[in-house]
């Protein structure tokens, strides 16, 4: 069994789920992969604490509809632009505010 949602990762691994199928790991790839490594090697104290340090990051990439939010953490990197292609839009103002500011304090920007 795989997660197929970010924030339920650690949860699953710990009943037995063995990875991820992930949106956070388009911009904290080393973090995701160290927590589902720890959490396969047994190491839930690790998994837990990356769990947490993401766990803002990986609220505020659904606040809208995937894949707008992570399209727009990786424009604010500068992976790519932030155009989308329709029915979708470019993430409201205030969502994409809270979004910078959560990228900051992990200083991913």
């Amino acid at each position: 069994m795989l997660s197929g949602d970010d924030p339920l990762t650690l949860p699953l691994m710990a009943m037995g789920a063995k990875g991820v199928i992930s949106v956070i790991t388009n911009v904290m790839p080393r973090e995701m992969h160290e927590l589902a490594a720890a959490a396969l090697a047994g190491d839930f104290a690790r998994a837990r604490e990356l769990h947490f340090r993401m766990l803002p990051l990986m609220r505020a990439l659904f606040t809208e509809t995937n894949p707008i939010p992570i399209k727009q953490a990786c424009a604010y990197m500068g992976k790519c632009t932030n155009e989308m292609r329709m029915p979708l839009l470019p993430m409201s103002s205030a969502p994409a505010e809270k979004l910078r500011g959560v990228m900051k304090e992990l200083r991913l920007i």
